[in-house]
C-alpha cells in the first residue's frame, strides 16, 4: 500500500435513519485537509458503502475506519501514482436549529445586560472558519456609536471567547468612500463575515456586491441596505419605535396639559430608511390628532440627523409659526440643542413638549428636568449581542435558529423579505429610568443624578 493520507468526509444522508449501525449508501463529501482552520463541507464526489463500522469509498477504493455519525475522519490507502485534489466549493450553512450537535439554540430573549448568553457560543465560536469584520457608520449622527454599540460588541465577542485578533471594530466616520474601503480592507485581511450599518443603501448595496463576489456573507445592523443583497438583518422595530414617539407626545401633551398643540413634525434624514420608518410610525399615531381632534401641525421640515442642522430647521419654523408650542423630534440628539434654544427664548419646563429616541445621558437629563417627554430606548446590549450571535453562527457553518431569526422584514426596493432579528424598544420617562436605563447599564445612577440632578432622581426613586 501507499502512505496514508487523511481525508475528511461529511455524511449528508443516512437512508436506513440510524446513525449508530450506519448500513446502506450514503451520499457524502469529502476533501483533502488544509491548514489552519477547516471549511465545512465541500464538494460531492461519490457514494460510501458502510459495512460493520467500516466504509469502503468507492470513488477512489479505500478503506476508511468511521470515526463519527455526521462528520467522518478518514485514513485512506492511496495509490504509489498519487492522487488529485477534488474541488471545493461552499456549501450551504449546516441548521442550527435541530438540536444536533450540541449547537446552542439561542433566542431574543436570551439576551441580558450581563451577557451570559455569549458564553454558551464558545464552541461555535472556535469553529470558526475567519474573521468578523463590524462596520459603524459614524460618530456624529449620535453617541450610540461610540458610547454603546462598539464597546457593547466587543464585549459580546469577547464573552463568546473571541479574542481581538478574530474581530474588529471600525467607524467610518460619515464618509461612504472610507466605509466602502473599509469593507474591502477587512476582506482582504480575512473577514468570512461582515456586520455593516451603512451610511445610506447606496455604499450599503456597493458593499453587499463586493461581499458577494468574494463570498463573505453580511448582516445588515440596526439600518436596512435597500436593493441589498445581505443575508440578514438586526434591528429593532423600527415603525414600532415611531408609535412610540408618536404616543410618547401624545401622552405628553395630556400630562404637561397644553392647549390647543401646534406641532413641528420634524425627521431624520430622508435618505435614511430607519428615518422614513420612524417617520411612518408617528404619522400614523398623529394624523387622527391633526384631522379631527384640534391639534395643528405647524411645520415638516425636510429632515436631518445632523444636531446643527436640526436646530436651523426648528428655529426657521419657530420664527415662521409663534403659535408652535410643541415638537416632535426623533432622537435626542437632535432635541438637546432645540431644547438649549427654548431655554433661552425662557420656555418653562413641562410647557412645551419635545420627543426624543436613543436615551442618551444629556436626553435622560432633559427628561429629568421637564424639558423633554421621553425616549426610545433600543437596548443596545440586545442588539449587539444579537449580531455577534448571528455573525458567530454564519461563521461556524450553521445556519441561524429560528429563535433568534424571528421575523422577516421587507426590502422595499429589492422586492425581498429579508430574515431578521426583530426586536422590541420601550419608551422611558423619568419613571422608568430606573428599571430600564440603569437597569440596562446604559447609564448609572452616579452619571445620571450628578449634582443639580440628585434631587430630581431622588423625587423619581433613581438611585
Amino acid at each position: 500500500m501507499g502512505s496514508l493520507t487523511a481525508i475528511n468526509v461529511y455524511l449528508l444522508t443516512n437512508p436506513a435513519g440510524t446513525e449508530d449501525t450506519l448500513p446502506g449508501i450514503m451520499n457524502f463529501v469529502w476533501r483533502r485537509p488544509m491548514s489552519g482552520n477547516e471549511p465545512g463541507p465541500t464538494s460531492s464526489s461519490g457514494h460510501v458503502h458502510i459495512v460493520k463500522g467500516y466504509a469502503l469509498f468507492t470513488k477512489k477504493l479505500a478503506f476508511v475506519a468511521v470515526l463519527a455519525a455526521g462528520a467522518l475522519t478518514m485514513a485512506a490507502c492511496g495509490s504509489s501514482g498519487g492522487s488529485s485534489s477534488p474541488s471545493t466549493p461552499k456549501t450551504p450553512p449546516k441548521s442550527s436549529s435541530g438540536g444536533g450537535g450540541g449547537v446552542p439554540a439561542l433566542s431574543v430573549s436570551s439576551f441580558t445586560p450581563d451577557y451570559s448568553a455569549m458564553a454558551k457560543l464558545k464552541g461555535l465560536a472556535a469553529q470558526g472558519k475567519g474573521k468578523i469584520a463590524v462596520i459603524l457608520p459614524d460618530t456624529t449622527t449620535s453617541a450610540r456609536y461610540t458610547e454603546f454599540d462598539a464597546p457593547n460588541l466587543t464585549q459580546a465577542f469577547k464573552t463568546a471567547g473571541l479574542s481581538t485578533s478574530d474581530f474588529s471594530i471600525q467607524n467610518a466616520q460619515g464618509s461612504d468612500s472610507t466605509q466602502l474601503t473599509d469593507a474591502q480592507s477587512a476582506i482582504t485581511s480575512g473577514a468570512a463575515v461582515l456586520i455593516i450599518d451603512p451610511l445610506d443603501s447606496g455604499v450599503g448595496a456597493s458593499i453587499e456586491s463586493y461581499a458577494k463576489a468574494h463570498g463573505v456573507p453580511v448582516i445588515d445592523y440596526d439600518r436596512l441596505t435597500l436593493g441589498g443583497s445581505r443575508g440578514y438583518y438586526v434591528s429593532f422595530d423600527n415603525v414600532a419605535v415611531g408609535k412610540l414617539i408618536g404616543n410618547g407626545l401624545i401622552s405628553c401633551v395630556s400630562d404637561w396639559n397644553v392647549k390647543k398643540p401646534n406641532v413641528v413634525v420634524m425627521a431624520g434624514d430622508p435618505t435614511d430608511n430607519n428615518a422614513t420608518l420612524f417617520k411612518q410610525g408617528y404619522d400614523e399615531v398623529l394624523k387622527p390628532k391633526f384631522s379631527s381632534a384640534g391639534w395643528v401641525e405647524t411645520a415638516q421640515p425636510a429632515g436631518t440627523w445632523d444636531p446643527p442642522t436640526a436646530l436651523t430647521e426648528f428655529q426657521q419654523a419657530y420664527t415662521a409659526h409663534k403659535t408652535t408650542n410643541a415638537a416632535l423630534v426623533p432622537n435626542d440628539e437632535n432635541a438637546a440643542p432645540i431644547i438649549n434654544y427654548l431655554k433661552t427664548q425662557h420656555i418653562p419646563a413641562k410647557t412645551f413638549p419635545i420627543t426624543g429616541q436613543d436615551a442618551t445621558l444629556v436626553g435622560l437629563q432633559n427628561i429629568l428636568t421637564g424639558y423633554q417627554c421621553g425616549t426610545a430606548f433600543k437596548p443596545y446590549y440586545v442588539e449587539t449581542q444579537a449580531a455577534a450571535a448571528l455573525a458567530i453562527y454564519l461563521n461556524a457553518g450553521q445556519t441561524p435558529p429560528a429563535s433568534l431569526v424571528n421575523g422577516k422584514v421587507e426590502d422595499t426596493k429589492g422586492k425581498t423579505e429579508v430574515p431578521s432579528v426583530v426586536l422590541t424598544p420601550t419608551w422611558v420617562t423619568a419613571k422608568n429610568m430606573q428599571s430600564t436605563v440603569i437597569a440596562g447599564h446604559v447609564v448609572t445612577a452616579k452619571q445620571l443624578c450628578a449634582g443639580s440632578y440628585a434631587k430630581l432622581c431622588s423625587a423619581d426613586g433613581i438611585s
